[in-house]
């Protein structure tokens, strides 16, 4: 049973004002203990109490986690939800078609009954969260007592049971005592510190509105990441719930869901220098790492940038070339390039910043740290950390590396995939209902959605290539099996040719055909053996790579432990880890390197400067043009009547928080976080102040989009609009 450290608060608490205000993912139970004082030198007009509060509505009432990997923010007491479009993006996609394209057109309900719903999407609010530590080390220290003089006992499995029966229990209570919520328990500080967080979740979620990509994409993967940046980064939902405003599945019946609380929205606009904070759900961040988990870190992403880089030019030559395809993979494709330029800048902002040497220092010192107590008790605790990281590392590299090769290549072979979750459909349903044609129906309907964002010409091309890249980069010991022939001397494009021209799986109406035609003998499929093949190596080297992976979590554990003790005197805030946390900064721009300085915001000026109709990822919408060149703005214009479209902050943010809401010191949304800069691609590892920025929409632009370019003005009427 690991131990767990018990001082944490008091030691961050004591000293959270010296932590620079601009660095930090913050807890908001905590923000009353830690930050009070910081929030208030910074320029902030509110209370932590008005930010969270459980026995009252606060300002996290209305923020949402989006989907299940963004964050969105509701803007109206009619349950009206703004997030980015990339965040939205995928349901956009599978709402489009070639007579319908909204990714390429955009699109406005003008009444609720044009609100498109969006199935299996979701949206979740933090009810409250809780520390559960104390529960944990009571019920750990009975145990201890208990047993104390025992000397035939496995403490650890008591004291491990012990826990679990705890914590069962309090999520049991709390699940009685909060209808229509889950239950979740979470882990801080490496295992540290334990929280259960009760959250609400929204099924019935409807698409309102989004510009056309060359609006709400402009710039694509060239800009991506990058300042100065001009993407209109926004799509509207609503969230409908049941009568009574609880969760419910879809229904006609459904009304939209009744506010808690909203955001208002500023159009006073923004200034260098003033505050700014942003909630919302970032994902991972690995700030606590050492130099041997960093170098882990940029080899595997070597693999998954050498691997993508060949996969999204196949698919990307394809979308080109055909309207349907673009529609079909753009969401794959999207998601798959967002982490691949990430990963490229970040291993440039590992050798720039020196980012492993600081980790190497830091852990010298932390070495030295340990070293220095006399009495050895540090050394007994902490002096095997570091040392048994690094081994943890060094056993985990190989595995690691067998396993993000074939992860990141032929496992995104589309047909193999859909084939292996086919059967598994099959065996489930035929296990409860031992009929095989209707086990052959559960999983046909189960796999036929798929097909509407499926291109088999795409999938070939893809097969062919993620085949040669295996061949060429994993052990020939980790070679798939069961192939006609080895992999080093096998003819990939005949193999795969051969598969895709006889499989049933390429198209919905060929797999019904099949399975009226052949009936179970569709199980034999011949691209069932590459399949399982892919499936059974991945398997096999995901198991080792999670055994070599477990000794870890005790070291990091250990490790943590000890840099919080060391850090006594200085507030640590966890590791990001999905869950809602809060960032204060400034408005601030920046300069990346000599001689060059970045103002802190943008224009519509510059989209019209980037403008190259023969290029899909500057192509600039005719009825935008036109409003620029009238300086038709309205209301949302800058005092010198330019339009302003994007800004620079300073606060903390990672992947996760995308569609968060940036807020003036009065908690008036002012825009969208959307994206981070460059210059600090390492910044999911450590913060550097100097460079670290975060790219926001200014809501001006949005309502100038939604109002004079799209039309649907009449959603400004629901709003609060403060000017």
């Amino acid at each position: 049973m690991m131990k767990r450290f018990f001082c944490i608060l008091a030691a961050m608490a004591a000293f959270a004002g010296s932590m620079r205000a601009d660095e930090g993912m913050w807890l908001l139970p905590l923000l009353q203990k830690m930050n009070a004082t910081a929030l208030k030198e910074m320029g902030c007009e509110l209370t932590p109490k008005q930010i969270y509060n459980i026995n009252g509505s606060s300002l996290k009432d209305a923020i949402v986690q989006f989907g299940g990997g963004c964050t969105g923010e509701v803007i109206s007491k009619e349950g009206l939800l703004i997030t980015n479009h990339h965040c939205g993006y995928s349901n956009i996609q599978k709402l489009s078609s070639v007579e319908h394209d909204y990714l390429k057109n955009g699109y406005w309900a003008m009444n609720r009954s044009e609100e498109l719903p969006c199935e299996g999407l979701t949206v979740t609010f933090l009810e409250y969260m809780k520390d559960i530590t104390p529960i944990m080390d009571k019920a750990e220290k009975a145990v201890r007592k208990q047993y104390k003089d025992s000397t035939d006992v496995n403490l650890d499995k008591m004291i491990g049971k012990a826990v679990d029966e705890a914590v069962e229990n309090v999520v049991k209570e709390t699940e009685e005592k909060n209808p229509h919520c889950e239950v979740a328990v979470e882990s801080f500080y490496n295992h540290n510190r334990y929280y259960i967080i009760v959250y609400k979740t929204y099924k019935d979620i409807r698409f309102v509105g989004a510009p056309p990509s060359s609006i709400g994409k402009f710039g694509a993967d060239t800009d991506n990441w990058m300042w100065p940046r001009h993407t209109g980064d926004f799509s509207m939902f609503r969230i409908y719930a049941d009568k009574d405003n609880n969760p419910a599945e879809y229904s006609a019946d459904n009304v939209p869901y009744r506010s808690k609380d909203y955001l208002s929205i500023s159009l006073k606009g923004i200034q260098e220098g003033d505050y700014t904070m942003i909630m919302g759900y970032p994902g991972r961040t690995t700030r606590f790492q050492t130099s041997p988990e960093l170098k882990y870190q940029i080899e595997q992403n070597d693999i998954r940038i050498a691997a993508r880089t060949i996969r999204q030019n196949v698919l990307m030559e394809d979308m080109l070339a055909d309207p349907k395809v673009k529609i079909q993979y753009a969401n794959k494709y999207a998601s798959s390039s967002n982490g691949w330029k990430k990963w490229q800048g970040m291993k440039l902002a590992f050798d720039k910043l020196e980012i492993i040497d600081r980790a190497e220092r830091e852990e010298a010192e932390f070495t030295k740290w340990v070293k220095s107590d006399r009495k050895g008790l540090r050394d007994e605790k902490y002096g095997e950390a570091l040392a048994n990281l690094a081994d943890g590392i060094n056993d985990l590299k190989e595995p690691g590396k067998a396993y993000t090769t074939i992860s990141e290549s032929v496992y995104k072979i589309e047909l193999t995939s859909m084939v292996h979750r086919f059967k598994r459909e099959f065996r489930k349903a035929f296990k409860a209902s031992k009929d095989t044609a209707a086990a052959l129906e559960a999983a046909y309907s189960f796999i036929a959605p798929e097909y509407k964002d499926y291109s088999a010409p795409t999938d070939r091309k893809v097969a062919k290539a993620m085949m040669k890249f295996y061949r060429d980069n994993a052990k020939q010991e980790n070679h798939l099996s069961d192939l006609p022939d080895n992999l080093v001397d096998l003819d990939i494009d005949s193999y795969i040719d051969e598969i895709f021209d006889n499989t049933a799986f390429t198209s919905e109406e060929s797999l019904r055909n099949a399975i009226e035609e052949k009936g179970a003998a569709v199980l034999e499929d011949p691209a069932g053996v590459l399949s399982a093949s892919i499936i059974n190596k991945a398997y096999d080297l995901f198991v080792v790579m999670k055994t070599k992976e477990a000794p870890l979590v005790q070291a990091r554990h250990d490790y943590m432990k000890g840099l919080l003790e060391w850090k006594g005197d200085a507030p640590i805030y966890p590791d990001a880890n999905f869950t809602m946390r809060l960032t204060y900064g400034k408005v601030k721009g920046y300069s990346p390197k000599d001689a060059v300085i970045y103002r802190y915001y943008t224009t519509l000026d510059g989209v019209m400067e980037k403008e190259d109709p023969d290029n899909w990822e500057f192509v600039v919408p005719d009825k935008l043009k036109e409003l620029w060149k009238n300086k038709d703005f309205g209301q949302y214009a800058m005092a010198n009547g330019k339009m302003p479209l994007a800004f620079l902050s300073n606060n903390d943010i990672t992947g996760g928080n995308s569609g968060s809401p940036i807020m003036n010191s009065k908690g008036e949304l002012i825009g969208l976080a959307f994206d981070g800069n460059w210059e600090s691609m390492s910044s999911d590892v450590m913060f550097e102040p100097d460079l670290q920025r975060c790219i926001n929409v200014d809501i001006r632009y949005v309502l100038f989009i939604v109002d004079k370019f799209g039309g649907a003005g009449y959603l400004l009427d629901e709003m609060n609009i403060v000017k």
